[in-house]
């Protein structure tokens, strides 16, 4: 059996070459603050996977996606192995969009923060009077750029991230800014309205897109996993506080209020993947 290096690393995954396709791992890595953690989550790779399947599975009639198997059977010798086994996504190569899609319809985190300073969330104006985690009035995009592992992503308004693909794609920079937009905001809005009806609220979430050979534009990375999201209960929802959440909310809390060295104890380690597959069983109605 022909050992395979992974060709990147990310903070949670491994990307390996498979030829014409990807094979895209989602380990039990956990990252806070973006900061990797000393702790491994179990089966916590295997959730995102699978989380991301069932979502690509219900979305490809608004836009195709980079998926073409989750099952090791399809992918060659090295992936038979445990460790690589419900965690692993063949994918097709995409030319990835070097904007991170992001939109929100509900106000937390970083926006409302924004939102109490000035009124605005990434130089959007909101109405007045909004409390903290109040649903908005319609979902609002807000891209940003993609960084480095180490350095943090940058907020830019809808016209920046024209100029930012006319760069790399001239003569397509409002194309393409359009769709992404549009595509962001249509996926939001379906996978929100399906996920309130089994009793969870997906306040914010990210996507990247990519094209295909033929230019064709194309969901790849991820999608709407507790990593990329913030899933709260709709069972007790009440604006005017933060909100309990089914993603590394426990884990991060834990870290804001004990000294540590970025290593957490196991409890937290297991309320943590416990929320994971809570919302995993919600969503999809299954165990995992």
């Amino acid at each position: 059996m022909e050992e395979m290096k992974p060709i990147k690393e990310g903070k949670v995954r491994e990307i390996y070459d498979n030829g014409d396709s990807l094979i895209m791992v989602a380990t039990d890595r956990i990252s806070c603050f973006d900061v990797i953690l000393k702790n491994e989550v179990t089966k916590k790779g295997t959730v995102l996977t699978q989380m991301s399947k069932f979502w690509f599975d219900l979305t490809k009639d608004i836009i195709p996606n980079h998926m073409i198997s989750v099952d090791v059977k399809d992918m060659p010798e090295f992936f038979h192995q445990e460790r690589f086994d419900g965690n692993s996504m063949m994918c097709r190569k995409l030319k990835m969009l070097p904007i991170e899609c992001i939109v929100r319809g509900y106000i937390t985190g970083s926006g409302w923060e924004s939102y109490k300073k000035n009124g605005t969330v990434c130089g959007i104006t909101l109405p007045e009077g909004l409390k903290e985690s109040d649903k908005l009035p319609e979902p609002i995009y807000t891209p940003s750029t993609k960084a480095e592992i180490g350095d943090h992503d940058e907020n830019i308004s809808f016209e920046q991230s024209i100029t930012h693909l006319e760069k790399e794609f001239p003569g397509k920079g409002e194309e393409y800014a359009t769709k992404l937009r549009d595509y962001t905001i249509a996926l939001y809005k379906k996978c929100a309205d399906y996920a309130l009806s089994k009793g969870i609220i997906i306040a914010d979430t990210k996507f990247e897109f990519g094209l295909d050979e033929d230019g064709n534009m194309v969901l790849g990375d991820e999608m709407l996993t507790p990593d990329s999201s913030r899933f709260w209960p709709a069972e007790g929802y009440e604006p005017g506080h933060a909100q309990p959440s089914f993603d590394k909310q426990f884990a991060r809390d834990w870290l804001k209020q004990n000294d540590n060295d970025w290593e957490l104890p196991q409890d937290i380690v297991d309320k943590t993947i416990n929320k994971y597959l809570q919302a995993y069983e919600m969503l999809t109605g299954k165990k995992l």
